[in-house]
């Protein structure tokens, strides 16, 4: 298995950019929640052991580089798109929203973009869109490790609010412990009623 390296970022630091922010969002397949984008801008020299694509990691694994992240990164943020604004304006549009946001919530901004496939208009900085960018790109990798633990949080939390749908495990995707609670109780505030099963169950 090969690991995200660095050689993209420095390949541009070379061309003169020196702000290179990777981007990857969380959650656009969930049932229920928000979506999360994240941005990070990683210093050169710092190296991020074990880092890999979100999804690849542990929950344990993904505490700790988030913690690595947070500590070491030049500076990082989120982009937070909720439910209803995914049902009001399709997921497409709600990934791009919140990208933007997380690009507009960086404390630097950037010079350059790394992004994972997404193409964006709603911003001026020059990028790149790469297919499988977080499993090739530090910086995007480390971005879905944000965007990731983020969304993970908001739904442990939001199982406090809603003990009957378990997202503190399932953290809103389509499983079938998913299915069956929703069959049970029927759906509740946080689920994305414009989502083909959610309509269907929801009926």
């Amino acid at each position: 298995m090969s690991f995200p390296h660095t050689r993209y970022e420095n390949s541009l630091r070379k061309k003169g950019y020196q702000l290179i922010a990777g981007l990857d969002e969380a959650g656009k397949g969930a049932w229920a929640g928000p979506l999360v984008a994240g941005s990070v801008i990683l210093a050169p020299e710092v190296k991020l052991t074990g880092l890999k694509e979100s999804k690849l990691l542990s929950p344990s694994q993904r505490k700790q580089l988030y913690l690595e992240i947070t500590k070491t990164a030049v500076c990082w943020s989120v982009g937070v798109v909720s439910e209803k604004i995914i049902d009001r304006i399709g997921i497409t549009a709600a990934n791009h929203l919140a990208m933007e946001k997380a690009v507009k919530n960086l404390t630097v901004q950037p010079d350059y973009l790394l992004i994972d496939y997404v193409k964006l208009r709603g911003v001026k900085i020059p990028y790149q869109a790469l297919i499988n960018g977080d499993e090739m790109i530090a910086s995007i990798a480390a971005a879905s490790v944000i965007a990731k633990v983020t969304r993970d949080c908001i739904m442990v939390a939001a199982h406090e609010e809603y003990p009957k749908f378990d997202f503190h495990i399932h953290k809103g995707y389509g499983t079938n412990r998913h299915h069956e609670l929703i069959i049970r109780h029927g759906i509740c505030d946080l689920h994305r009623r414009s989502f083909s099963p959610i309509k269907h169950l929801s009926r």
